[in-house]
């Protein structure tokens, strides 16, 4: 993807100037507020953190504050081009730090040069943060200037230029050695480049279990030996024994290349001369010292990573430093130690193994993705990262003594979820409270497609369900191996099980004999695998039932109304949308069945959305009913409908929070309520009950396509037993959340 120069700077110029803003995260709309936030009330918060150091990481921005710090003297491949010059890079860093990690940053750009004066300059401001990203910064000082801080501050001190390469390229080499059946310690490594970086990264690769005299590092000159004159201290950590003095010779039955200095400087005939199977990480920006397809040309048994986001196996920093620094952060650490970066390299190793979701594979335009030479490490944008690293490194804070804080691991994920929004944080819910419900048999009738299969084997892997897959198992087998899941589900042909289609047809025709069903029509549909499931579930061989994703809605519901009908005390099935819009959560019913309710049946629908809010979701019911007036400002058939269906909801139901008609802005903004309508018993509702389908259904597509918001759903209500619709189109997490809300619906049941 080509970028042009005007296009970088007209992003930059675009709107407000520059990409970051300081935004409040307290109220300030009152005297009080005002009195609490500066004088006379900070006076409490400044005596208390005298009194208790510890204190300023709960009553100040410090527990969530990264300094990003440069003097512009090493900016990205451009070199020394001053402070301020650097300063649209470091902001850059401040916009990473937030939008993966939520991690906020101010970026400073000091004028020093000198390793003393850096580290003034560092110690003076390091009260504010509870971190230092040291970044840009040119080698050797950039070495000198990280070990006086470390040595002289109480909060994390991180070199990302020197560990952040270190860390990622050394989950692509744990997972490389995996393929390959390489040990570490037998691994022979050339590294093109001797900066901050290369030496960092070298040391890294020691502590994992490289052996020093293994490794041959070149500079500009060529191969630092032993001996060589005009070498600096670092540089000779990894002054080598050898009688190679150029790339061309060290390169010589090398089993991994680590390129950290410019492009085209390893050649294809180098190439050649590697070991079987050999590693290339080839990490100068923007072009490699190697294209991969010149590598792959000459050799097409090489394993290889770019920096580069068009090639696979891309090694990029920012798996790194935004989880590591929160991790580090919540546990108050005082250092980001070895143990800290080794297991943030063994989480990414880890998450590489794991079923990619669709997310990650939308974002970068791919079908699939799985384990092997081709993806090495996780994807930049993979949002399960921060799930993965962040945990790992407050784990090994605090078993290696630098966390000041103590944290429950598992609570300490639920609140990871949570900074990742609404909609992940109820998805997270509903998977919890359904693993802690008596477990239950999930039954898939798609269950040779692979987005069913890829679900399966995490609502098994999280114990939500043991699911139960229907297809031909040859077809279910051959899937699996492709998509390379360690699973093993229990897989069941419709068509080869006649003694279960029997009995299943032989229900199906009892059940629906008077409706023109023949035994043999009976037989024909069981053997279909939608009427298959559903019997499963009346037969009591499964206990839920989830299909839909490749069919259509009423070729769904409509038999499963058939054989259950609906659940006692309901005499309407309904569909509801779980609307995440702007942090709040609302539900929008009936978006799906219904398609012109009358007022008894608007009034059911209202009581199925309530139940389900307070059951499933644990949220307080307040249901408005919307109409296109408000209270009776408009006399139509339509709105008497709706103040009908309001007071047969009140004489059902008395303990309900119900108002209306209403219009939608009345129903959400309580302010508009207060002013107007200071009576009405809703003031700010999350129940939504439109008085048609064709209404519901337009609000909550407009609202998912243009407003941001995200749906969940849809969710099937006043069925006489738990089967559940997905939609056409729905990606792995969908189904997951969507076999939590099915679980919890038998669950409920019992």
């Amino acid at each position: 993807m080509a970028i042009t120069k005007q296009d970088a700077l007209a992003y930059h110029r675009m709107g407000r100037p520059g990409k970051i803003e300081v935004t409040p995260t307290k109220p300030l709309a009152t005297q009080r507020d005002l009195s609490l936030a500066y004088s006379p009330g900070v006076a409490e918060a400044v005596l208390e953190v005298e009194r208790d150091p510890l204190t300023a990481y709960e009553l100040t921005a410090k527990s969530n504050l990264v300094a990003v710090v440069s003097n512009g003297t090493a900016i990205l491949g451009l070199g020394d081009r001053g402070p301020l010059a650097s300063k649209p890079v470091m902001e850059g860093k401040g916009v990473l730090f937030k939008r993966f990690a939520d991690v906020d940053v101010f970026d400073i750009e000091i004028d020093a040069h000198t390793v003393e004066e850096i580290v003034a300059a560092v110690k003076a401001i390091a009260p504010t943060f509870g971190g230092i990203n040291l970044e840009d910064i040119k080698a050797p000082e950039c070495f000198e200037v990280e070990e006086q801080l470390k040595a002289a501050l109480p909060i994390p001190v991180f070199h990302d230029d020197q560990h952040g390469t270190a860390i990622i390229s050394g989950a692509a080499l744990l997972n490389a050695c995996e393929l390959t059946g390489r040990a570490l310690a037998d691994l022979k490594i050339v590294i093109s480049g001797a900066g901050a970086s290369a030496i960092a990264t070298a040391k890294f690769y020691l502590r994992l279990g490289v052996r020093r005299e293994h490794i041959l590092m070149l500079d500009s000159k060529g191969v630092v030996y032993a001996g060589r004159e005009g070498v600096n201290r670092y540089k000779a950590e990894f002054a080598a024994e050898t009688s190679a003095r150029t790339l061309d010779d060290a390169i010589e039955g090398a089993d991994m290349f680590l390129g950290l200095s410019a492009a085209g400087v390893l050649k294809p005939e180098m190439v050649k001369k590697m070991a079987p199977n050999p590693i290339i990480l080839a990490l100068a920006n923007p072009d490699p010292e190697i294209m991969p397809e010149e590598a792959l040309a000459v050799r097409p048994d090489a394993i290889i990573g770019t920096g580069r986001s068009d090639y696979p196996n891309q090694v990029n920093n920012v798996l790194g430093f935004p989880f590591i620094f929160r991790g580090a952060l919540d546990v108050y650490a005082t250092s980001i130690n070895e143990e800290m970066k080794l297991a943030a390299s063994r989480a990414l190793a880890a998450l590489a193994h794991e079923d990619v979701p669709d997310s990650v594979l939308t974002a970068y335009g791919l079908t699939s993705l799985r384990f092997g030479r081709d993806y090495l490490i996780p994807k930049p944008l993979d949002p399960r990262v921060l799930l993965w690293v962040a945990p790992a490194i407050a784990e090994a804070a605090m078993r290696s003594g630098v966390a000041r804080r103590q944290l429950d691991l598992q609570a300490y994920r639920d609140e990871l979820v949570r900074r990742q929004g609404l909609g992940q944080q109820l998805r997270n819910h509903l998977i919890n409270k359904a693993r802690l419900g008596r477990p239950q048999r999930l039954v898939l009738p798609e269950g040779d497609d692979p987005k069913i299969i890829r679900a399966a084997a995490r609502i098994a892997d999280e114990r939500i369900a043991t699911p139960i897959l229907l297809g031909r198992p040859e077809r279910v087998h051959k899937q699996l191996a492709e998509l390379g899941l360690n699973f093993q589900p229990q897989v069941i042909d419709p068509y080869a099980d006649d003694a279960a289609r029997a009995r299943y047809a032989e229900a199906l025709w009892a059940l629906r004999q008077r409706k023109g069903i023949t035994r043999q029509y009976a037989l024909n549909l069981v053997t279909g695998r939608t009427h298959f499931g559903l019997m499963m579930v009346k037969l009591g061989d499964a206990d839920v039932c989830l299909n839909g994703l490749n069919l259509e809605y009423p070729d769904v519901v409509r038999p499963a109304l058939q054989i259950f009908h609906t659940r006692p005390g309901a005499t309407r099935a309904s569909g509801v949308y779980i609307m995440i819009v702007k942090g709040r959560v609302y539900l929008f019913t009936d978006a799906t069945v219904n398609i012109d309710p009358d007022a008894e049946t608007l009034s059911e629908i209202a009581i199925l959305a309530a139940d389900f809010a307070r059951d499933m979701l644990e949220l307080e019911p307040r249901v408005a009913m919307l109409s296109f007036s408000n209270f009776g400002s408009t006399a139509h058939p339509a709105t008497e409908k709706v103040r009908k269906a309001v007071g047969l909801v009140l004489q059902k139901r008395p303990d309900l929070v119900v108002d209306g008609e209403m219009q939608a802005d009345t129903a959400v903004v309580p302010d508009l309520v207060e002013r107007r309508y200071p009576f009405s018993k809703v003031k700010d509702a999350n129940i939504l009950v439109f008085p048609d389908l064709e209404a519901a259904n337009v609000a909550y597509k407009l609202l998912a396509r243009l407003g941001g918001a995200e749906a969940i759903g849809p969710i099937l209500l006043g069925v006489g037993a738990p089967a559940h619709v997905l939609q056409a189109g729905d990606d792995v997490e969908d189904i997951v959340a969507m076999a939590a809300v099915a679980v919890l619906d038998a669950q409920s049941r019992e």
